[in-house]
């Protein structure tokens, strides 16, 4: 059974910092690809950082790139999205995600696993 627990959420003020992990388990991931989507009140769920689990190329979307890093861990099977120069508009539920497709993609529905959540609110 496959399982992605994301952990290390809070809140932080505009400026700080937080590590998000997601641990994963129940299959080998190495033929996958990863990502973390978030999901403000109100609006769609999109794509944030992606990484293949193989290679360890990763991926950002334009409002991100700069400030979050995705990383992975094998030997733990944990993926990290280390988010500096936090800001008001980065508040929303993070999710972690993997897709069998082996290339990262930023579309949610071709995502075949997902965590439960970690919400992260960033003050002004």
């Amino acid at each position: 059974q496959v399982q992605l627990v994301e952990s290390g959420g809070g809140l932080v003020q505009a400026g700080g910092s937080l590590r998000l992990s997601c641990a994963a388990s129940g299959r080998t991931f190495s033929n996958y690809a990863m990502g973390w989507f978030r999901q403000a009140p109100g609006k769609e769920r999109e794509f944030a950082a992606g990484i293949r689990w193989s290679s360890g190329n990763t991926y950002y979307s334009d409002s991100v790139k700069g400030r979050f890093t995705i990383s992975r861990d094998n030997a733990k099977n944990t993926v990290y999205l280390q988010m500096n120069s936090l800001k008001p508009e980065d508040t929303a539920v993070y999710y972690c995600a993997a897709t069998s497709s082996i290339f990262v993609r930023t579309n949610p529905d071709t995502y075949n696993y997902w965590g439960q959540g970690t919400q992260v609110t960033v003050s002004s």
